[in-house]
């Protein structure tokens, strides 16, 4: 039986094939392309609305990166009638890095000759036990070449231990993407290679605890949600979960229904964490050119894990499965890439009238969908959660191993910690940027700034304990560039100026920033130049279909100024539009000992929370718990 996809359904396998097949026929592309992504070339709002209200099904449409020989190109496929929609080269950019494109830098580096000598200089003879990672190269090399560095380790044996442990100091391969081939080798000087193996399986060399009883979390009636497809409904909750091979995970038509048979208000038409940026402080010379759009250079689909039960995802799970491409243009399946399910999250709301005696309370839980992308020696797991009270959350949870780098026994850099004998791991932060298409209650918004201040001393004040919410319209793009301010408590709320709560304000949700940070880097730095998206925590666009991501769509060896702050020097009005919040946040990491030589995880993120959307608490419909909660 053939069903017919909503117009937000990610590819299937059989589609992202004949599209790729569609793409081979365009006229004088070579033998040898690379396809470096296929996806949905996602409707917009526009065609959304018509169809819904009766109009005609949005085109089903292919967009895909073409990589052949060493040039960018574009095309458009469409998937109803199998036509080469647009097909066109894309001049001065560079594609993102693919994994086969890692893979075989790996194996050009280790057949070099003079690599080879460099190795056996620091008396390292056998080649399976080197392990190298390539980099994208930023600003760091003459433009125009496909290139990317290469750094590497030497492994303590082939069973899959900690690489990382064991960093050959001074190395550098410049490697030739299009040709496979070393352009240059950069010896730094050799520094002994550390020799402990730094193994983090099977307890790190200590036996298991013992002490510790199994967790269990059941529902004997089964999960509250349900999915129809990627459709997904849950109490209050209506909202469509799509993946894409560059963001990965992404969230659209989220929409809250309070009460039962309640028509369900539209808050945000797309929720997509748009780009994942990192800045390294590290001033040793093998090292010191690190930096990575994790996002836009290299992509997080084609890393995205298989999911597993009782390790990632606990309780009453449902998994949905994620198709990519490889660079040959060959549907890869990926088994349980996103996890959807329930947590308790204690509780929700209560109350002890001490005169009566009487106890209401609550228990809350959120619907957790997640999806977990191991990049190299990283792990970025990443969580949308929806509660009954209408608000929405992202966090981040960070793990994997620490980037390393040899340094000489007793060295202590100034921008690094050694987390073992010879192993240093430099200093570096995490940039998310989170695309935030809002619709609060439908498309046309205004933005303001919320935060509190003092009020002055004075007979309005007597005790000089009174403050004052502030709130100040940000109508224009410039003026919407903004920094957190904790001690304010600042943040961000989008109203709309047609739909008022029983009290007369607008209706309106508000982005509350969670732990942040600042951008150590100088802002005139070649990173902060092609990343200037993480000058400001707050920018805020009217929406444009094409306007998708922070940094723009090609950074990969790009000199900058794309994306964000080429949008935003139009300064656009923000008045009554449709708006686009993009925020950014950041884990500020300074690797400890007790990271080495696996990290625990750390968490960033962000909330998106009603305010004045509704005329009380959306909650109160939350059933008790089963039996009675008074006190004994």
């Amino acid at each position: 039986m053939t069903v017919t996809p909503h117009p937000l359904d990610p590819l299937g396998a059989d589609e992202l094939e004949r599209a790729v097949e569609c793409a081979r026929r365009a006229p004088g592309l070579p033998e040898g392309a690379r396809f470096i992504s296929v996806e949905l070339r996602e409707p917009d709002k526009q065609q959304l609305a018509s169809w819904r209200d009766g109009g005609p099904v949005p085109p089903r449409e292919a967009a895909l990166v073409v990589l052949a020989g060493g040039e960018t190109h574009e095309a458009v496929v469409g998937l109803d009638d199998q036509s080469l929609v647009s097909f066109q080269h894309v001049p001065g950019v560079q594609a993102a890095i693919t994994g086969d494109e890692y893979a075989e830098s790996e194996i050009a580096v280790k057949a070099d000759p003079g690599f080879r000598r460099a190795l056996e200089l620091r008396g390292i003879h056998d080649l399976d036990l080197v392990m190298v990672d390539s980099w994208s190269v930023g600003l760091f090399e003459e433009p125009g070449r496909r290139v990317a560095r290469a750094l590497s380790w030497l492994r303590s044996d082939l069973t899959g231990d900690n690489g990382y442990a064991r960093p050959i100091g001074g190395l550098i391969a410049l490697v030739d993407l299009t040709t496979m081939q070393v352009v240059r080798i950069d010896d730094h000087g050799a520094v002994p290679v550390p020799e402990a193996p730094g193994d983090y399986r099977d307890g790190g060399g200590r036996p298991y605890r013992s002490d510790l009883r199994p967790i269990e979390v059941t529902q004997p009636e089964g999960a509250s949600f349900t999915l129809d497809g990627y459709a997904l409904t849950w109490g209050p909750w209506r909202a469509r979960i799509r993946f894409n091979p560059r963001e990965s995970l992404t969230l659209h038509e989220l929409a809250f229904a309070e009460g039962d048979g309640a028509e369900p208000r539209p808050v945000a038409h797309r929720l997509s964490i748009a780009e994942l940026a990192i800045p390294y402080a590290d001033t040793n010379p093998t090292v010191v050119f690190k930096n990575a759009f994790d996002i836009g250079e290299y992509g997080l689909a084609p890393y995205v894990n298989s999911l597993a039960l009782g390790c990632d995802c606990l309780g009453e799970i449902t998994y949905l499965d994620a198709v990519v491409n490889d660079s040959q243009g060959r549907a890869q399946t990926i088994r349980n890439a996103i996890c959807v399910h329930e947590e308790d999250t204690g509780i929700l709301w209560k109350h002890f009238d001490w005169r009566s005696g009487a106890t209401d309370v609550r228990r809350g839980r959120r619907l957790v969908i997640s999806s977990i992308a191991t990049v190299g020696n990283y792990e970025y797991a990443f969580y949308w959660y929806l509660s009954l009270d209408g608000s929405i959350a992202f966090e981040s949870k960070l793990t994997g191993i620490l980037h390393t780098a040899g340094v000489e026994p007793g060295a202590r850099p100034s921008s690094a910690t050694v987390v073992a004998p010879g192993v240093s791991a430099g200093y570096h932060q995490h940039f998310f940027c989170a695309r935030l298409d809002l619709d609060i209650d439908g498309e046309r918004n205004v933005l303001y700034e919320v935060e509190s201040q003092p009020d002055p001393p004075g007979p309005a004040n007597p005790h000089d304990q009174s403050f004052t919410v502030r709130q100040t319209p940000l109508a224009s793009e410039l003026a919407a560039q903004r920094l957190i301010d904790p001690l304010s408590g600042r943040r961000w709320r989008v109203a709309n100026p047609r739909r008022q709560n029983h009290m007369g304000d607008d209706v309106a949700y508000e982005l509350v920033p969670g732990e942040n940070v600042g951008l150590m880097a100088s802002e005139d730095s070649e990173f902060a130049r092609r990343a200037r998206f993480m000058t400001r925590h707050l920018w805020a666009t009217p929406y444009r279909p094409d306007e998708r991501y922070p940094a723009g769509e090609y950074p990969n060896q790009h000199a900058g100024g794309d994306g964000l702050p080429r949008w935003t020097a139009a300064d656009r009005s923000l008045e009554d539009t449709d708006i686009v919040l993009w925020y950014v946040f950041g884990s500020h990491h300074v690797p400890r000992l007790e990271d080495w030589p696996v990290m625990p995880v750390v968490t960033c993120g962000f909330q998106l929370r009603p305010v004045g959307f509704f005329d009380r608490n959306p909650a109160l419909d939350v059933p008790p718990p089963p039996g009675h909660c008074h006190p004994l």
